[in-house]
C-alpha cells in the first residue's frame, strides 16, 4: 500500500468552464461498447488520474481527445468549445475541419511508445511541430527547444538520434516534444509501460516536477499508483467504460468505498 504520509498536490484548481467534458459520450468497436454514456469533466489546471483494469476505457478516453478515434455518440467539449461534433437543429454533426484542428492545438499527448522520427536529432524532433504547425521561426522554435531540454534534463544529447538513446531518455524527449507545442491539455498514456522498471524514476520526476511548476490541465492514464497519488486532484476509477468511483487521491488510496475499487487496488497494490 502507498505510505500513508504520501504527499497530495498542493495550490487552489482553477475556476471557471471546464477545460475537458464528455457529455454522454459512447464508443463502440464493432460489437463491443467501450465507452457507455461516459459523462466527466476536467476543470482548467486540474491534474485527473484515470485507474482501471486493462479494457475499461481508459486510453480510448486520451484517443477521442487526440481525434486518433472518433465517438460513436455524446460531444466532446474543449474549453466550453464543440472539439469534434456538435447540437445543430436537434441532430448531432461534425464541426468543420478548420474548426477542429483550432481546438485539437490546444491538446497535447505523450504516448506509451515515443513515436520519435528516428532520422531526426533530438532537436529537429522537437522543432519540427512547432515551425510547420504554429508557424513559429526556427530560431523561435529552437530556442523553445532549448528551453525544454534543460527543463527535462536532455541538453546534453540534443544533436543525439533516438536510437542512441536510452527509453527513458527517449521518453523525456517526448516530452518536451509534446510541451514544444505550448498545450493547455497534456494527456499521459501509460507513458513508463514501455521502460524498464530502472528508467521509470527519472521520467515519474520529470512530470512530479511539471505538475508543481505549470498550470497545465492533465488527464493521466497510470498504472504507477504512487505517481496518481502524488500528482492527482482527483482520481476516476473505470471499469467497463464507466466512472465507478471517484475521489481525491487520499480517500481513493486509503478508504475506496465501491467494491470494484477495492478488488483493483487491493490487486495491483498489493
Amino acid at each position: 500500500m502507498p505510505e500513508p504520509n504520501a504527499p497530495t498536490p498542493t495550490g487552489p484548481v482553477p475556476a471557471g468552464a471546464p477545460a475537458i467534458q464528455f457529455l454522454d459520450v459512447v464508443k463502440r468497436f464493432g460489437p463491443t461498447t467501450v465507452l457507455d454514456g461516459l459523462t466527466f469533466s476536467v476543470a482548467r489546471g486540474e491534474r485527473v488520474a484515470l485507474i482501471g483494469p486493462s479494457g475499461s476505457g481508459k486510453t480510448t478516453i486520451l484517443r477521442l481527445l487526440m481525434t486518433l478515434e472518433e465517438a460513436d455518440g455524446g460531444l466532446l467539449l474543449i474549453d466550453g468549445d464543440p472539439y469534434t461534433h456538435e447540437i445543430r437543429d436537434g441532430r448531432r454533426v461534425p464541426i468543420p475541419e478548420k474548426r477542429r484542428r483550432q481546438v485539437r492545438r490546444r491538446v497535447g499527448m505523450v504516448f506509451q511508445q515515443f513515436n520519435l522520427f528516428p532520422n531526426m536529432t533530438v532537436l529537429g524532433n522537437i522543432v519540427e511541430a512547432p515551425v510547420h504547425a504554429l508557424g513559429l521561426s526556427r530560431e523561435e522554435a529552437v530556442a523553445r527547444a532549448d528551453r525544454l531540454l534543460e527543463q527535462v534534463g536532455m541538453s546534453a544529447k540534443r544533436d543525439a538520434r533516438p536510437a542512441a538513446l536510452s527509453g527513458g531518455q527517449q521518453q523525456r524527449v517526448a516530452i518536451a516534444r509534446a510541451l514544444a507545442m505550448d498545450p493547455e491539455i497534456l494527456l499521459l498514456d501509460e507513458v513508463t509501460s514501455a521502460l524498464d522498471p530502472e528508467l521509470v524514476v527519472d521520467v515519474l520526476e520529470v512530470l512530479r516536477a511539471l505538475a508543481e511548476t505549470t498550470d497545465l490541465t492533465m488527464l493521466i492514464v497510470t498504472h504507477e499508483m504512487q505517481f496518481a497519488r502524488d500528482v492527482s486532484h482527483r482520481v476516476l476509477m473505470f471499469d467497463r467504460g464507466r466512472i465507478v468511483e471517484e475521489g481525491d487521491p487520499e480517500t481513493m488510496f486509503t478508504a475506496p468505498t465501491h467494491a470494484r475499487t477495492q478488488a483493483f487496488l487491493k490487486a495491483v497494490l498489493g
